[in-house]
Order: C-alpha cells, then structure tokens, then sequence
C-alpha cells in the first residue's frame, strides 16, 4: 500500500512511478485547485488536484478532510521554483495523483492537533490523535534513539542485558508496592518491583559481573513533582569495580545518550563533595547553570550582639545567606511575599539587609552588629549598592532546604536560568547517616546497604556518625 515514505522524496525521485499512504494534515483550495499535506511518520508530502488535468482525482480531493486516510498513486514531480517549501526536505517536489483512494475517513476533532493549549486531559482520553502531534513523534524518536544508543553502548563495553521478574515477593523499599491478587492461591499476592534490587545482586552473586536492562519501575506513593507511580530506569550492576570504575562507564554512556538527543556533551563531569554541594547550593541535586550562590556569615555573627542568631549557631545550627543583584528595588510588598515564600519552606523569620544606591544599608539587624561586622557581612556577600540580602538561621537541614529552594525561586523568577544548557556534575561524598529528632538517633541517609568509607572506619567504632561518609555518589 506504499512503496515509498512521504517524508523521503525530493528531486532524486523525479518522475518516478510512487504509491503513498497516510494521514491528511491540510487542505487548502487555491482557485478551485486542491493542495493536500499528506503524512506519515517520515514527514509531509504535496499532493495536487487539478480538475482540468485529472477530474477524477479533483472529486475525490474534494471528499477529503483533515486525518482522513488516504492511499494516492502517480509520479513526483517537481515544483515551480516560487513555490519551494524550505520547512520540508519535500520542499522541492510534489505530485497530481493519477488515482485515490480513501481508506478511512474521520469524525470532526475534539481539538487542533498541535495545539499547544489543549488541556492534558482531552489529550490524554485521545491518545492516538494526541500522538500525531510532530511534538509527540519527535519524543518518541528521540526516546527510542537514546534507548538504542544506551543498549549499544552497554553492549560494547560487555554488559549483558537480563529481563527480570515483575510479578514478585515484596520487599522492603522506600515505597509502598503495588499488588496483584492470585487467581490461583486466593487471599496471595504478587508485588510488582519498585526496581529490581534483589536480582540485580543476585546476578552479580551468580557471576554476571556486568548486567543492565530498561527496567520498568512501580511505586504505590503520593505524586509529586518528581514522581510518577510508574516508571523507567536504566538499570546497571557491576562486579570488582570502584567508584571511579562505575562513574567512568556512567559518564560514557551519558554522553552517548544525550548525543542521541542531539546534545553535546564532554567528560569528564565535576565531582563535587556533598558537602560542599549543600553549602554553596542548599540541595544535593544543584542547579548549577547560574549563580545566586549560599554564603555563611556564622562566624561574624558569632562576634555580634545579634542573640537570637547566636543562641541557634551555639545550639548546633548555622546561617547561610543569599544575595539578589538590583533587589534594593523590591517594595515592602515584595519583600513581604518573598518571607512568605520561606515560611511556606519551613522558615521562622527571613533577616535582611538592603544595600542602597547611595551606598548605605538599611536593616533592623544593623542594630545588633558593629560597623566593622556590617563591612564583613557585605563583603561575605558580595553585596553592591542596589543589592539585597536574605539570610536564615536553623538546623543544618532546615535552612539549606530553605536556602536552596528559595535560590531555584530566585533562579527562576529572575530569568537567570538557561534552559538549553546542560551541566553534569557528580556529587560525591555523601554522608552514611543522619540525625533523627522522631527517633533520637542516627539513621542512614539514603538506604543502609551502602559501604562506609574505610577511612572513616575508625569512626564507626567511635560512635562518631555523624562525620561518617560513605561510599555513594550521584549524578546530577
């Protein structure tokens, strides 16, 4: 039913004999001639109806509407030169079908395909028009190429790809299961993986030494922003390796991934301690693709007068600021709003300090530090005239939560974020274990199967664990 795809032919196809089939996009009629975009999943096509040429063909076009699907045979021909389409790579040919025939008509549309204002919800109960869309193809593809792209790398550096069971015994893991009744054990259940841990180190225990597969992933928890009840995840294991070992073949495969979505890319990332991450950036997933970076001011404030600050530092806590360029300007309201925006983070007071354009400051928490510590606190901060400041004192945990969501705010309300850009870093050096206030010891951060460092292993017998780092690493 087509011997050749819409998308392909241009002017090395001249008059040869060619059958197309596919979906109607547009038609338009020009003085009683008719033009039809027809496509497939290779892309456009100009057919052309003239009633003096082909009468036949002419009524059949004049039938046709939008996503009807149509089976066209005749030669391809060439355009006149003023009426190249550049937009396609069939910009420069078309063709006056000798026959058509209309293999499925369709209903009038619930919407405009690419439409970009289209709710989610009419898109999603009409799936199939939905993934007509160019938008959607082009996602699909690049899915596919980055899938493709992942299974030959892996596959050239020796992995072997295992399916693993998904119907399985549940296990404890940082979500809820999803679970499905047996049929033939009642009152039994199945529980579908949240990722195949278990096997994946089963196969390692077995000798695979180097295993991956494109895991589908179930999580029965509460949607967020960054979670989905459903999912995939390249999944890897690897035996006899170091840390250095796995970021090397991860680093490969990212780079060969992102060139499959036409994103260029160059190893090796930044490694960034945890640490580090959390004092420049508030957060251990950071943003780095613009500045507004933390600065501590604990040890100045320590020197001052400011006694409810120095109570929390005295007590464990610290103080971390951030400084907006130009926020001088902002109104009272503005400002207002903005410490309403870090209470609904967890905050109990946002402290600032505005820095004027006659190069004065104004702040009540002036009042608590000398002359010379204000000049430290400006020059900690970088701030210039027609700056602001906003600081907060807490926990550890609180204020970096605080601090880092308040500069991604910053970032964004300021259109200080480039969202074509890509920086990879490693984070590295994650601590083993936390403080719990609900269970009044430590806890390990992430999961406890990670390996401490050996250097802290001293520590462990210590008891000091909270200075514990383990062998565990992220990519951002």
């Amino acid at each position: 039913m087509k011997s050749n795809n819409c998308g392909e032919l241009n002017l090395n196809n001249l008059n040869e004999e060619v059958t197309l089939s596919g979906w109607v996009s547009t038609v338009r009629d020009l003085g009683g001639i008719l033009f039809i975009e027809l496509r497939d999943r290779s892309g456009f096509f100009q057919l052309v109806a003239n009633p003096q040429i082909n009468p036949e063909v002419h009524k059949a076009f004049e039938k046709v509407r939008s996503e009807y699907v149509i089976m066209v045979k005749g030669k391809v021909t060439k355009r006149p030169e003023e009426t190249y389409n550049e937009k396609y790579p069939t910009g420069q040919v078309e063709m006056y079908p000798e026959s058509v025939e209309i293999l499925a008509e369709s209903k009038v549309l619930p919407f405009v395909l690419g439409d970009d204002n289209v709710s989610e919800d009419i898109r999603l109960k009409y799936r199939y028009l939905d993934i007509r869309n160019e938008k959607m193809l082009h996602n699909l593809k690049t899915r596919h190429n980055i899938v493709q792209a992942v299974r030959n790398y892996l596959n050239n550096q020796e992995f072997l790809e295992v399916e693993t069971p998904i119907l399985i015994k549940t296990t404890p893991e940082g979500a809820r299961d999803y679970l499905v009744p047996s049929r033939v054990q009642p009152g039994k259940f199945f529980a579908l993986p949240q990722s195949p841990q278990i096997f994946k180190q089963l196969l390692m225990v077995g000798g695979i030494e180097k295993y991956y597969q494109i895991a589908k992933c179930f999580r029965d928890e509460d949607l967020r922003a960054d979670r989905q009840p459903e999912f995939t995840q390249i999944d890897m294991e690897m035996s006899f390796v170091e840390q250095q070992d796995v970021i090397n073949v991860v680093e490969g495969l990212l780079v060969d991934a992102f060139k499959a979505a036409g994103v260029e890319i160059k190893p090796p990332f930044i490694q960034m301690p945890w640490q580090e991450a959390m004092d420049r950036y508030g957060s251990d997933k950071p943003d780095t693709r613009f500045g507004l970076e933390l600065f501590d001011i604990g040890d100045i404030i320590l020197e001052s007068n400011f006694d409810i600050v120095k109570n929390t530092l005295l007590n464990g806590g610290i103080v971390r600021g951030i400084r907006i360029p130009g926020g001088a300007k902002y109104s009272r309201k503005d400002i207002d709003d903005i410490t309403k925006l870090a209470v609904s983070f967890g905050a109990k007071a946002l402290a600032n300090i505005i820095y004027l354009e006659d190069g004065t400051a104004k702040s009540p928490v002036l009042k608590f530090v000398t002359e010379e510590q204000a000049k430290q606190i400006q020059e900690r901060a970088g701030a210039e005239a027609g700056d602001i400041i906003f600081f907060v004192a807490d926990k550890p945990k609180l204020v970096y939560d605080i601090m880092g969501r308040l500069r991604l705010h910053f970032g964004k309300s300021l259109n200080l974020i480039d969202e074509s850009k890509h920086n990879l870093l490693w984070i590295v050096d994650f601590p083993m274990f936390e403080w719990s206030d609900e269970e009044g010891r430590y806890m390990a951060m992430h999961h406890p199967f990670t390996s401490p460092n050996l250097e802290d292993l001293d520590k462990l017998d210590s008891g000091d664990l909270g200075n514990v780092k383990s062998i565990a690493y992220d990519i951002v």
